[in-house]
């Protein structure tokens, strides 16, 4: 599905024989290299090189739209040029011919990023049958199957609360894109969570209480992460990980690891709890 589009409008520039770079332009997670050089044959020859991946790690798979190319000297004709990029520094290219070897050309463009990972939460269909708003955008769900997942969800839809009669309801102080992720890692076709994501997965999981979210991440940090171990005793606590957390206290098999875990930022985080079996641990080693 889509999000907001995004409009820019360039300035005046000179193209002729020996110009390339015209303009480059950074515009709300979107970088362009506007480039234009002419040919012997009266042709300008425009290329627009798109950096965008700030909108990428945003959950952003694909951007259309129209770049228009204006001559001030009325050499051409406003010229409309169709803008499909999947790929970062992908290139659009166009030729035009005018009558001189130079001209005066501005361009703009107008875009709009698709959260094409996210259309199911995003289009309305038959199987969903209530609407959340987040961060201004509409989500559409399936009341039952959010309910069974999530303890949270199922307290809100009911009788008991406000919300549960609203045709639309409200989530406050959470971002799209960590609802979306949460929702797109258990909702239909899942996405399964990487080390870059499982923090923030953890942290929204929690908030919903989809405990199901939690199981997935637990298996991901047993058996596929590089995330240290220290770090992963932090997370199997803070989150009730029971069988992470019992791999890491059993792979804290020397010294150096003791040592090491009690110089990191996260030993201080561990509950009471959790220094007393990492303390049991050693014990019975030495």
């Amino acid at each position: 599905m889509i999000t907001d589009i995004i409009g820019y409008e360039s300035k005046l520039k000179q193209v002729a024989t020996n110009t390339n770079v015209l303009e480059k332009s950074v515009n709300k997670g979107i970088t362009c290299v506007w480039s234009g050089t002419m040919n012997s044959y009266y042709d300008i020859n425009f290329t627009w090189k798109f950096d965008w991946s700030e909108l990428k790690n945003q959950g952003i798979d694909e951007i259309t739209g129209h770049i228009t190319v204006k001559s001030s000297n009325n050499y051409f004709e406003d010229t409309k040029v169709n803008v499909k990029v999947t790929k970062n520094d992908q290139i659009i290219k166009k030729q035009i011919r005018i009558r001189y070897n130079y001209d005066y050309v501005s361009y703009q463009y107008s875009l709009t990023p698709h959260f094409r990972q996210y259309k199911h939460i995003l289009t309305p269909s038959e199987l969903n049958d209530k609407i959340l708003v987040v961060d201004k955008r509409k989500v559409f769900v399936n009341k039952t199957f959010l309910s069974y997942h999530s303890e949270y969800f199922r307290a809100l839809f009911s009788s008991n609360f406000k919300e549960g009669q609203m045709d639309e309801i409200p989530i406050r102080e959470v971002s799209f894109e960590d609802f979306a992720l949460l929702l797109c890692t258990f909702y239909l076709n899942p996405v399964l969570p990487t080390d870059e994501t499982v923090e923030k997965l953890l942290e929204m999981a929690s908030r919903f209480m989809v405990s199901s979210v939690i199981n997935i991440i637990e298996y991901h940090l047993m058996n596929n992460t590089k995330i240290n171990s220290d770090k992963m005793l932090w997370m199997a606590d803070e989150y009730v990980m029971p069988k992470l957390l019992e791999k890491c206290i059993r792979e804290l098999n020397s010294m150096e690891k003791a040592q090491k875990l009690e110089k990191s930022p996260e030993y201080e985080k561990l509950s009471d709890s959790a220094k007393a079996k990492a303390l049991d641990r050693l014990i019975k080693l030495f």
